[in-house]
Protein backbone atom coordinates (compact mmCIF):
# COMPACT_ATOMS: atom_id res chain seq x y z
CA UNK A 1 0.00 0.00 0.00
CA UNK A 2 1.33 3.76 -0.81
CA UNK A 3 -0.33 5.12 1.98
CA UNK A 4 -0.45 8.94 2.29
CA UNK A 5 2.26 11.61 2.92
CA UNK A 6 2.62 13.12 6.84
CA UNK A 7 1.71 16.83 5.25
CA UNK A 8 0.13 18.13 2.68
CA UNK A 9 2.13 20.81 0.25
CA UNK A 10 0.39 24.25 -0.70
CA UNK A 11 1.64 24.24 -4.25
CA UNK A 12 -0.65 23.98 -6.80
CA UNK A 13 0.22 20.91 -9.16
CA UNK A 14 -1.16 19.74 -12.99
CA UNK A 15 -0.29 16.19 -13.07
CA UNK A 16 -0.18 14.93 -16.52
CA UNK A 17 1.72 11.65 -15.89
CA UNK A 18 -0.38 8.63 -16.37
CA UNK A 19 -0.17 7.53 -12.65
CA UNK A 20 -2.13 4.64 -11.56
CA UNK A 21 -5.23 5.95 -9.10
CA UNK A 22 -3.25 4.62 -6.31
CA UNK A 23 0.00 6.58 -7.30
CA UNK A 24 -2.55 9.93 -8.12
CA UNK A 25 -4.01 9.30 -5.00
CA UNK A 26 -0.47 9.59 -3.01
CA UNK A 27 0.60 12.42 -5.12
CA UNK A 28 -2.65 14.19 -4.68
CA UNK A 29 -2.55 13.85 -1.11
CA UNK A 30 0.81 15.87 -0.99
CA UNK A 31 -0.11 19.24 -2.76
CA UNK A 32 -3.06 20.92 -4.00
CA UNK A 33 -2.91 18.42 -7.22
CA UNK A 34 -5.52 18.59 -10.54
CA UNK A 35 -6.08 14.97 -12.57
CA UNK A 36 -5.18 16.01 -15.84
CA UNK A 37 -3.95 12.44 -16.64
CA UNK A 38 -6.30 12.08 -19.96
CA UNK A 39 -6.71 15.60 -20.45
CA UNK A 40 -3.57 16.93 -21.89
CA UNK A 41 -4.81 17.07 -25.31
CA UNK A 42 -7.26 19.71 -23.95
CA UNK A 43 -5.12 21.70 -22.40
CA UNK A 44 -4.66 25.20 -23.83
CA UNK A 45 -5.83 28.49 -23.31
CA UNK A 46 -9.62 28.33 -22.44
CA UNK A 47 -9.20 24.95 -20.71
CA UNK A 48 -8.53 26.66 -17.35
CA UNK A 49 -9.62 30.08 -16.48
CA UNK A 50 -6.59 32.93 -16.59
CA UNK A 51 -6.77 32.89 -12.58
CA UNK A 52 -6.21 29.39 -12.78
CA UNK A 53 -3.32 29.02 -15.01
CA UNK A 54 -1.77 31.70 -12.88
CA UNK A 55 -2.25 29.78 -9.69
CA UNK A 56 0.16 26.73 -11.06
CA UNK A 57 3.63 26.55 -9.91
CA UNK A 58 4.35 23.07 -10.77
CA UNK A 59 3.60 20.30 -13.56
CA UNK A 60 4.19 16.34 -12.71
CA UNK A 61 4.57 14.54 -16.46
CA UNK A 62 6.58 11.38 -17.86
CA UNK A 63 8.68 11.51 -20.38
CA UNK A 64 6.53 9.85 -23.19
CA UNK A 65 4.33 12.36 -22.53
CA UNK A 66 6.69 15.15 -22.01
CA UNK A 67 5.92 19.72 -22.05
CA UNK A 68 6.33 21.92 -24.68
CA UNK A 69 7.12 25.36 -24.82
CA UNK A 70 3.65 26.41 -26.08
CA UNK A 71 2.36 24.89 -23.07
CA UNK A 72 5.15 26.39 -20.71
CA UNK A 73 3.09 29.70 -21.92
CA UNK A 74 0.24 28.94 -20.56
CA UNK A 75 1.51 28.95 -17.08
CA UNK A 76 3.42 32.26 -16.31
CA UNK A 77 4.42 31.25 -12.77
CA UNK A 78 5.47 27.57 -13.31
CA UNK A 79 8.98 26.67 -11.81
CA UNK A 80 8.74 23.06 -11.89
CA UNK A 81 8.55 20.27 -14.21
CA UNK A 82 8.67 17.17 -12.91
CA UNK A 83 9.02 14.00 -14.82
CA UNK A 84 7.67 10.97 -13.36
CA UNK A 85 10.59 8.67 -13.67
CA UNK A 86 13.87 8.21 -15.45
CA UNK A 87 13.54 9.45 -18.89
CA UNK A 88 12.26 13.42 -19.87
CA UNK A 89 12.69 13.34 -23.66
CA UNK A 90 9.52 14.62 -25.00
CA UNK A 91 10.08 17.92 -22.47
CA UNK A 92 11.17 20.79 -24.13
CA UNK A 93 14.43 21.29 -22.21
CA UNK A 94 15.09 24.57 -24.07
CA UNK A 95 12.25 26.50 -23.37
CA UNK A 96 11.99 25.34 -19.98
CA UNK A 97 15.79 26.77 -19.45
CA UNK A 98 14.94 30.17 -21.27
CA UNK A 99 11.62 30.29 -19.41
CA UNK A 100 13.93 29.68 -15.73
CA UNK A 101 11.64 26.26 -14.83
CA UNK A 102 13.43 23.68 -13.30
CA UNK A 103 12.97 20.11 -14.71
CA UNK A 104 13.94 17.23 -12.69
CA UNK A 105 12.96 13.61 -13.18
CA UNK A 106 13.36 10.35 -10.86
CA UNK A 107 16.33 8.33 -11.75
CA UNK A 108 16.90 5.51 -8.99
CA UNK A 109 13.20 4.80 -7.71
CA UNK A 110 12.03 2.03 -9.85
CA UNK A 111 15.40 0.59 -10.83
CA UNK A 112 15.48 -2.12 -8.91
CA UNK A 113 11.70 -3.26 -9.89
CA UNK A 114 12.75 -2.32 -13.83
CA UNK A 115 15.96 -4.88 -13.56
CA UNK A 116 13.84 -7.73 -11.54
CA UNK A 117 11.57 -7.31 -14.68
CA UNK A 118 14.61 -7.50 -16.98
CA UNK A 119 15.70 -10.32 -15.83
CA UNK A 120 12.15 -12.48 -16.56
CA UNK A 121 11.98 -11.23 -19.72
CA UNK A 122 15.83 -11.99 -20.86
CA UNK A 123 14.80 -16.06 -19.25
CA UNK A 124 11.11 -15.96 -20.80
CA UNK A 125 12.79 -14.85 -23.97
CA UNK A 126 15.04 -17.26 -23.80
CA UNK A 127 12.99 -20.21 -23.22
CA UNK A 128 10.27 -19.32 -25.34
CA UNK A 129 7.78 -19.08 -22.53
CA UNK A 130 4.82 -18.10 -24.62
CA UNK A 131 4.95 -20.43 -27.17
CA UNK A 132 5.76 -23.65 -24.70
CA UNK A 133 3.16 -22.32 -22.23
CA UNK A 134 0.65 -22.75 -25.28
CA UNK A 135 1.90 -25.74 -26.39
CA UNK A 136 1.24 -27.82 -22.88
CA UNK A 137 -2.67 -25.67 -22.38
CA UNK A 138 -2.84 -27.11 -26.23
CA UNK A 139 -2.23 -30.33 -25.25
CA UNK A 140 0.89 -30.88 -26.93
CA UNK A 141 2.94 -31.30 -23.82
CA UNK A 142 5.42 -33.87 -25.77
CA UNK A 143 6.25 -31.79 -28.62
CA UNK A 144 7.28 -28.30 -26.57
CA UNK A 145 9.50 -30.56 -24.61
CA UNK A 146 11.49 -31.56 -28.11
CA UNK A 147 12.99 -28.10 -28.57
CA UNK A 148 15.98 -27.35 -26.49
CA UNK A 149 16.46 -23.81 -25.43
CA UNK A 150 18.89 -21.51 -24.56
CA UNK A 151 19.00 -19.63 -20.51
CA UNK A 152 21.24 -17.02 -19.08
CA UNK A 153 23.74 -19.04 -17.14
CA UNK A 154 27.16 -18.32 -18.69
CA UNK A 155 25.89 -16.39 -21.12
CA UNK A 156 27.28 -13.39 -22.75
CA UNK A 157 25.45 -10.00 -22.17
CA UNK A 158 25.88 -6.60 -23.70
CA UNK A 159 24.44 -3.99 -22.05
CA UNK A 160 23.85 -0.95 -24.08
CA UNK A 161 23.41 1.17 -21.46
CA UNK A 162 25.32 1.12 -18.03
CA UNK A 163 23.33 3.46 -15.74
CA UNK A 164 21.85 2.88 -12.01
CA UNK A 165 19.57 0.75 -14.13
CA UNK A 166 21.78 -0.91 -16.25
CA UNK A 167 23.82 -1.63 -13.37
CA UNK A 168 21.63 -3.23 -11.21
CA UNK A 169 20.79 -5.37 -14.63
CA UNK A 170 24.54 -6.54 -14.90
CA UNK A 171 25.09 -7.25 -11.30
CA UNK A 172 21.22 -9.69 -11.59
CA UNK A 173 22.47 -11.61 -14.79
CA UNK A 174 26.63 -11.63 -13.34
CA UNK A 175 24.69 -13.89 -10.37
CA UNK A 176 23.86 -16.31 -13.56
CA UNK A 177 27.70 -16.48 -13.92
CA UNK A 178 26.82 -14.25 -17.66
CA UNK A 179 30.15 -12.14 -18.47
CA UNK A 180 28.84 -7.96 -19.25
CA UNK A 181 30.04 -6.28 -21.80
CA UNK A 182 28.56 -2.49 -22.22
CA UNK A 183 28.71 0.28 -24.65
CA UNK A 184 27.72 3.80 -23.63
CA UNK A 185 29.19 7.42 -24.99
CA UNK A 186 32.22 6.90 -23.23
CA UNK A 187 34.23 4.09 -20.83
CA UNK A 188 32.64 4.05 -16.90
CA UNK A 189 35.63 4.51 -14.44
CA UNK A 190 35.57 1.67 -11.76
CA UNK A 191 33.21 -0.59 -13.52
CA UNK A 192 34.48 -4.06 -13.43
CA UNK A 193 32.65 -5.13 -16.64
CA UNK A 194 34.12 -4.62 -20.22
CA UNK A 195 33.97 -1.48 -22.22
CA UNK A 196 33.34 -2.30 -25.92
CA UNK A 197 32.90 1.31 -27.82
CA UNK A 198 29.93 0.84 -30.58
CA UNK A 199 27.28 -0.64 -30.56
CA UNK A 200 27.78 -3.26 -33.50
CA UNK A 201 30.94 -4.98 -32.12
CA UNK A 202 28.83 -5.12 -28.65
CA UNK A 203 25.96 -7.01 -30.71
CA UNK A 204 28.94 -9.18 -32.24
CA UNK A 205 29.84 -10.47 -28.76
CA UNK A 206 26.52 -10.87 -27.32
CA UNK A 207 24.06 -13.64 -27.00
CA UNK A 208 21.81 -11.30 -24.79
CA UNK A 209 21.65 -7.66 -26.21
CA UNK A 210 19.78 -5.45 -23.33
CA UNK A 211 18.74 -2.23 -24.45
CA UNK A 212 18.73 0.36 -21.50
CA UNK A 213 19.24 3.89 -22.73
CA UNK A 214 16.76 7.29 -22.90
CA UNK A 215 14.92 7.65 -26.00
CA UNK A 216 15.24 10.65 -27.91
CA UNK A 217 16.35 11.90 -31.74
CA UNK A 218 20.41 10.81 -31.25
CA UNK A 219 18.89 7.31 -30.13
CA UNK A 220 15.66 6.92 -32.30
CA UNK A 221 16.13 3.06 -34.52
CA UNK A 222 19.63 2.34 -33.35
CA UNK A 223 18.70 -1.10 -33.08
CA UNK A 224 17.96 -2.39 -36.60
CA UNK A 225 19.06 -4.50 -39.08
CA UNK A 226 22.36 -4.17 -39.26
CA UNK A 227 22.36 -4.34 -35.25
CA UNK A 228 20.31 -7.38 -35.57
CA UNK A 229 22.51 -9.23 -38.30
CA UNK A 230 25.29 -8.40 -35.69
CA UNK A 231 23.46 -10.22 -32.85
CA UNK A 232 22.68 -13.12 -34.89
CA UNK A 233 20.75 -16.21 -35.37
CA UNK A 234 21.62 -17.05 -31.75
CA UNK A 235 21.16 -13.52 -30.41
CA UNK A 236 18.43 -12.30 -28.09
CA UNK A 237 17.19 -8.72 -27.87
CA UNK A 238 15.72 -7.42 -24.53
CA UNK A 239 14.55 -4.11 -24.62
CA UNK A 240 13.20 -2.09 -21.26
CA UNK A 241 14.70 1.48 -22.39
CA UNK A 242 12.81 3.62 -25.11
CA UNK A 243 10.05 1.73 -27.56
CA UNK A 244 11.95 4.53 -30.24
CA UNK A 245 15.78 2.85 -29.93
CA UNK A 246 14.58 -0.11 -31.19
CA UNK A 247 13.04 -0.28 -34.92
CA UNK A 248 10.03 -2.04 -35.27
CA UNK A 249 10.04 -3.11 -38.62
CA UNK A 250 13.84 -4.58 -39.05
CA UNK A 251 13.01 -6.48 -35.47
CA UNK A 252 9.39 -8.07 -36.62
CA UNK A 253 11.69 -9.11 -40.08
CA UNK A 254 14.85 -10.80 -38.23
CA UNK A 255 12.23 -12.47 -35.67
CA UNK A 256 10.28 -13.80 -38.63
CA UNK A 257 13.14 -15.09 -41.06
CA UNK A 258 15.29 -16.40 -37.73
CA UNK A 259 18.15 -13.87 -38.26
CA UNK A 260 17.79 -13.64 -34.27
CA UNK A 261 16.59 -16.26 -31.77
CA UNK A 262 14.25 -14.09 -29.34
CA UNK A 263 12.71 -11.15 -28.77
CA UNK A 264 11.61 -9.68 -25.13
CA UNK A 265 10.55 -5.62 -24.68
CA UNK A 266 8.80 -3.89 -22.31
CA UNK A 267 8.75 -1.06 -24.85
CA UNK A 268 7.43 -0.34 -27.92
CA UNK A 269 7.84 3.31 -30.60
CA UNK A 270 3.74 1.86 -31.25
CA UNK A 271 2.73 1.85 -27.91
CA UNK A 272 -0.04 0.69 -26.64
CA UNK A 273 -0.45 -0.78 -30.22
CA UNK A 274 1.50 -3.76 -31.41
CA UNK A 275 2.09 -4.18 -34.87
CA UNK A 276 0.89 -7.21 -36.12
CA UNK A 277 4.09 -8.30 -37.70
CA UNK A 278 5.13 -8.72 -34.19
CA UNK A 279 2.05 -10.33 -32.57
CA UNK A 280 2.85 -12.67 -35.27
CA UNK A 281 6.13 -13.74 -33.71
CA UNK A 282 5.93 -16.74 -31.95
CA UNK A 283 9.65 -15.89 -30.41
CA UNK A 284 8.54 -12.36 -29.53
CA UNK A 285 7.62 -11.79 -25.23
CA UNK A 286 5.92 -8.46 -24.76
CA UNK A 287 4.80 -6.55 -21.59
CA UNK A 288 2.79 -4.02 -21.50
CA UNK A 289 5.63 -0.64 -20.37
CA UNK A 290 5.02 -2.17 -16.44
CA UNK A 291 8.46 -3.01 -16.07
CA UNK A 292 9.06 -0.16 -13.28
CA UNK A 293 5.59 -0.79 -11.75
CA UNK A 294 5.70 -1.76 -8.30
CA UNK A 295 4.03 -0.45 -4.72
CA UNK A 296 7.66 0.26 -3.42
CA UNK A 297 9.10 2.16 -7.37
CA UNK A 298 5.75 3.89 -7.79
CA UNK A 299 5.57 5.37 -3.82
CA UNK A 300 9.33 6.06 -4.78
CA UNK A 301 8.47 8.39 -7.31
CA UNK A 302 5.78 10.12 -6.08
CA UNK A 303 7.75 10.91 -2.73
CA UNK A 304 10.79 12.54 -5.71
CA UNK A 305 7.91 14.78 -6.98
CA UNK A 306 7.21 16.00 -3.36
CA UNK A 307 10.30 16.02 -2.58
CA UNK A 308 11.09 18.13 -5.48
CA UNK A 309 7.86 20.69 -4.17
CA UNK A 310 8.98 20.81 -1.16
CA UNK A 311 12.15 22.29 -2.36
CA UNK A 312 10.29 24.79 -4.03
CA UNK A 313 8.52 26.03 -1.22
CA UNK A 314 11.95 26.39 0.73
CA UNK A 315 13.77 27.93 -2.20
CA UNK A 316 16.44 24.73 -1.84
CA UNK A 317 18.35 23.25 -4.73
CA UNK A 318 16.13 20.47 -6.78
CA UNK A 319 16.83 17.08 -6.44
CA UNK A 320 18.07 15.07 -9.65
CA UNK A 321 17.70 18.94 -11.97
CA UNK A 322 18.26 17.75 -15.67
CA UNK A 323 17.40 21.42 -16.74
Amino acid sequence: MLGSPDTKLPVRTLVFAPLVDASYGFLAAGCEASDLRDRIGEFDADFMLQAEREAVAAVVTSGIVGFTAAQMDLLPNLKLIACFGVGYENVDLAAAIERSIAVTNAPATNGETVADHTIMLMLAAARGLPEVMGAAREGRWNEARKRYRPTLNGARVGMLGLGAIGQAIATRASAFNASINYTTRSEKTGVRYRYIPDVLTLAQESDFLVVAIPGGKETRHLIGREVLDALGPDGILVNIGRGSVVDSQALAEALKDGRIHAAGVDVLEEEPEIPAALLGAPNFVVTPHMAGRSPIGLRRQCERALDNLDRLLRGDVFACRVA
